[in-house]
């Protein structure tokens, strides 16, 4: 019989903790109002996890994870057709070009990245099966939960104090006409300097943070401790004229599935050409 709910009443760190404590093997998936996800397990361990927002398959995870340049990922997306991951990880592996352990840990990183995003959902309705598995062709592993338990605890209780202070990412931000410090004693890391270089009342902040590939515990971090410094102040945003800013590359359209001869050869010349790319 599958356990059903809504976050509301039972937080997917509740959720967690109680698969990791009785061992449970199958799959979650939550439907929030603006986005949905599944999540597997093995006898209480991480396997696979996915969410609409995010694409899931593994060039775009090895992009994201700087492992491949936007020109490869393009090349892969565009030739590679509907070859499953496994397939793909396989002959990656097989031409030198990735190792297992460096594809293993991009899994691993997405994967755990996707469950923190889950821990601060609010709202959404929720199964868990027993006997659900994770989609066919995926790379599955296997990640304790004991680790992301722990770090998601410490999350929750940042968030809820952060959401107190940036309650809407819808808001905009501007620059103090007078700051109270001199912005010269100032020592701002790499990412709070990308987000002061998209600081302007017509970009809210939601579309600065997905510009920057930040989610929505980070963005609030870095724009509260610019608030804190005095640099900047929260303001409504200036019209509805959306900015031109960086989207997400676009994946290849589904494609028919070649035969196994047929693919392999594609990707053994796919390799060569990702090789003859400029890095």
């Amino acid at each position: 019989m599958a356990l059903k709910g809504n976050l509301r009443d039972f937080s997917f760190l509740q959720l967690l903790n109680l698969i990791h404590l009785a061992h449970k093997t199958g799959g979650v998936v939550i439907d929030g109002s603006m986005n949905a996800a599944q999540v597997n397990f093995q006898e209480g361990k991480l396997v696979y996890a996915q969410s609409n927002h995010e694409e899931n398959n593994l060039a775009w995870i090895l992009f994201k994870a700087k492992k491949l340049t936007y020109a490869q990922y393009k090349v892969i997306s565009e030739r590679a057709g509907a070859m499953s991951d496994k397939e793909l990880g396989l002959l990656l592996i097989n031409a030198n070009y990735l190792s297992q352990k460096d594809i293993l840990q991009c899994i691993q990183n997405h994967y755990v990245y996707i469950v923190n995003q889950l821990i601060t959902w609010q709202d959404g309705d929720f199964r868990f099966e027993n006997e659900m598995k994770p989609p066919p062709g995926k790379i599955n592993v296997r990640i304790n939960l004991e680790n992301i338990i722990l770090e998601g605890s410490r999350r929750l209780k940042e968030w809820e104090q952060l959401i107190e202070e940036i309650p809407s990412l819808d808001m905009a931000l501007k620059f103090v006409d007078r700051p109270q410090v001199n912005i010269r004693n100032i020592h701002l890391t790499p990412v709070e300097w990308k987000v002061i270089t998209y600081i302007n009342p017509k970009n809210s902040i939601n579309q600065i943070a997905r510009a920057i590939g930040l989610d929505e515990l980070e963005i609030r971090r870095v724009i509260y401790g610019l608030l804190q410094a005095g640099l900047v102040q929260i303001v409504r945003p200036d019209g509805i004229v959306r900015p031109t800013l960086p989207q997400r590359p676009a994946t290849a359209p589904p494609t028919t599935k070649p035969s196994k001869e047929v693919r392999i050869s594609i990707v053994h010349r796919l390799i060569q050409r990702i090789r003859s790319i400029p890095t």
